[in-house]
């Protein structure tokens, strides 16, 4: 069966899946659910980027920023304009911002290229004070998306809608990276991964494929962004912090670095342990320095024991049990 039907199949079977189980949930965790999605095509991006061709990159929560404020602006501004327009220029915004960070970082490597992202997740967000009529400074944006067909009115919840279009736009996007990342760029990005020297001799553009990995992984993270924004109605900076690009990087290790079924593990993790450890400092009515800050201790916690545990993340123990099983996303 060829790649694309293949990939195609799956992203149907999941969508199916999607919608049978935000038939049975509340609202609430419908919401949860579509989390789920736009952080997996988040990670998946950051998998590419730093799985699949070894550049780690400490900044990402600054595309998504860029996705969620452009889709912000853009509703805001021109709302007759329809939600896939919206998120197609997010990710065309994010983008061009990636290509030109990867143009900057392409002879980075290790610690310094570290640096000089996690500058871009620092900076960016600051944007937000010096114009704040246009971003809303601090307070962010605040702003209604009315996607739902006007036959569905009343028929499907907002909430359950929402998570269909999240589901659908990330499922669209992830056939879309897998073909790249199974296709002859996948192959070049593996070959800079493993060994730049050797693959500069076996005809590979480093310098190019760096920069297309930065570019690929940048439009993931505006259009994960673009779609938080449309299911949470707000775009914000503090929901972009330099803790956002390091919990994306952490699930990437958790799931199963360079694998894009690894980010989707990462992307449940971090939804669902975040919202466990909520629940659980709730249930022992924990004082609220100490509630705010237990999420990122269990995360963290969890992160440390997969990396002494299972160092090939959580994907990785499940080839293992299933070794027949063909990687068609790595």
């Amino acid at each position: 069966m060829p790649a694309l039907v293949r990939h195609l199949l799956w992203a149907l079977l999941a969508l199916a899946l999607v919608v049978a189980l935000s038939l049975v949930v509340d609202p609430f965790t419908n919401v949860r659910l579509a989390s789920v999605g736009y952080y997996l095509l988040a990670v998946a991006g950051l998998t590419v980027l730093t799985g699949l061709t070894g550049q780690v990159s400490l900044g990402h929560g600054a595309f998504l920023f860029l996705g969620a404020y452009t889709v912000g602006l853009l509703v805001i501004h021109a709302p007759a304009l329809p939600i896939w327009v919206d998120l197609l220029a997010a990710a065309a915004v994010s983008g061009v911002a990636g290509a030109l960070t990867g143009a900057a970082a392409a002879r980075l490597h290790g610690p310094y290229l570290a640096g000089a992202t996690l500058a871009l997740a620092v900076g960016l967000p600051a944007v937000t004070q010096r114009f704040p009529g246009l971003l809303g400074g601090s307070n962010g944006l605040g702003f209604t998306v009315s996607s739902l067909p006007p036959g569905l009115v009343g028929v499907v919840p907002t909430t359950r809608w929402q998570a269909w279009v999240v589901w659908a736009t990330a499922l669209l996007a992830l056939v879309v990276l897998a073909n790249l990342t199974a296709g002859p760029l996948g192959r070049q990005m593996r070959a800079v991964r493993d060994d730049e020297v050797s693959a500069a001799l076996a005809g590979v553009r480093v310098g190019r494929t760096k920069v297309l990995a930065f570019l690929v992984s940048a439009v993931c993270g505006g259009l994960a962004g673009g779609l938080q924004a449309f299911l949470l109605g707000t775009a914000a900076p503090g929901s972009f912090t330099p803790a956002l690009s390091l919990a994306l990087l952490a699930a990437v290790v958790l799931g199963g670095t360079g694998s894009l079924w690894g980010a989707l593990w990462g992307a449940v993790a971090l939804v669902f342990l975040q919202a466990g450890a909520e629940e659980l400092a709730h249930g022992f009515d924990l004082p609220t320095d100490v509630a705010n800050f237990l999420p990122q201790a269990v995360y963290g916690v969890v992160l440390i024991v997969v990396v002494l545990v299972l160092p090939h993340g959580v994907h990785g123990v499940l080839r293992r049990i299933s070794p027949q099983r063909k990687e068609s996303t790595v």
